[in-house]
């Protein structure tokens, strides 16, 4: 990637993995992490893991995507529900993803164009493009991605 070029650098340290506790380095972050209980971990967590914190990433980041690319298309008030799903894979674990998005007063054609365009351009859908399945959909219509 001899093209690229850093605008910003978000940093964190992990300490204990899945079990343990996570912040950045500018104090603006910190979290405790736990285990789901599907994993393991505690049925009463008080924590966080890793796949609810790349849900709230990859939603945000895709939602600011979408700004990027809806031109004169009022994309005010968009709502975006991201699952990310760890499960049993060959070779180990893997993840999936959905993002369901609602664009309020968007027809649903222009919707389906906006969120493929999103998915084109947004940082965390082309770093997982080709290695967690996505399903995207838009005003409850699925997208051909």
């Amino acid at each position: 990637m001899a093209s690229f070029k850093p605008v910003y650098a978000a940093h964190a340290t992990v300490t204990g993995g899945r079990d343990g506790s996570g912040k950045t380095d500018d104090g603006r972050l910190e979290v405790q992490l736990d285990k789901p209980a599907a994993l393991g971990g505690p049925e009463e967590s008080t924590g966080t893991n890793p796949e609810q914190l790349f849900a709230v990433g990859w939603a945000a980041c895709f939602e600011g995507a979408i700004g990027g690319v809806a031109g004169d298309t009022d994309v005010s008030g968009v709502s975006i529900d991201a699952t990310v799903e760890i499960g049993k894979a060959a070779g180990g674990l893997a993840l999936q993803a959905t993002l369901d998005v609602t664009l309020p007063g968007v027809d649903d054609d222009t919707a389906k164009e906006i969120v493929r365009k999103a998915h084109g351009v947004c940082p965390y859908s082309r770093a997982t493009s080709g290695n967690v399945p996505t399903t995207l959909i838009a005003n409850g219509q699925p997208v051909e991605a």
